[in-house]
């Protein structure tokens, strides 16, 4: 069997006997230590442990698992934008001034008489079906050909034409005031009904 601890050296032990032997003639209490065999410890004790209080145990710890979830978003395609609408309102402008019909209509083989009092009527037709369903006011307030400085022009409600050149300010002259949409208000479709016919097909009987 291996020792536990490697033996002591000649010299050493000779030096250690001599130190103990007077340590044990004239250290009473020492000598009763070395005299007084040690008791055994009871199986299965753990040995002490140094340094005074006993270590307290590590508390656990806890490692949060972290589970990253993957979540798939669907990206619906748009669908056509919805025309209805807009094809009720150009029913309109075609039942009240034959909007349509006048624009399908060759004018190229008519007189200019002709074609002023044919555009007479659909003017006063289709200007009373808008005034009655679409409220408009002018986007510029100041009257066509009269000078205007833009400091900051919005492409929405300004087209900047000619000779555009940086940012602004930009001074020009207005030549359309432009039209803005207040408010719409369309007769509510029936049931069944199909926006797409702009006209029905007259048949007289």
């Amino acid at each position: 069997m291996v020792p536990l601890v490697a033996p002591l050296p000649f010299f050493t032990r000779l030096w250690f006997a001599w130190v103990v032997f007077f340590k044990v003639l004239f250290d009473g209490v020492f000598a009763a230590k070395i005299f007084t065999p040690q008791l055994e410890e009871p199986k299965g004790a753990e040995p002490p442990k140094l340094g005074g209080e006993p270590a307290e145990k590590p508390a656990p710890v806890v490692v949060e698992k972290v589970v990253e979830k993957i979540v798939e978003r669907v990206v619906e395609k748009a669908g056509p934008p919805p025309t209805d609408a807009a094809l009720q309102l150009l029913a309109l402008l075609q039942r009240e001034g034959r909007f349509v019909d006048f624009l399908e209509e060759d004018v190229a083989s008519f007189g200019d008489a002709d074609i002023g009092a044919a555009a007479r009527v659909v003017h006063s037709g289709c200007r009373k079906a808008l005034r009655e369903h679409v409220k408009l006011e002018p986007v510029r307030s100041e009257d066509e050909g009269a000078k205007v400085t833009l400091a900051e022009a919005s492409p929405n409600e300004v087209k900047l034409t000619g000779n555009v050149q940086g940012k602004g300010p930009h001074t020009g002259v207005l030549r359309h005031r432009g039209w803005r949409a207040v408010t719409v208000q369309l007769p509510t479709a029936v049931a069944g009904h199909d926006a797409r016919i702009v006209a029905q097909a007259e048949v007289e009987l």
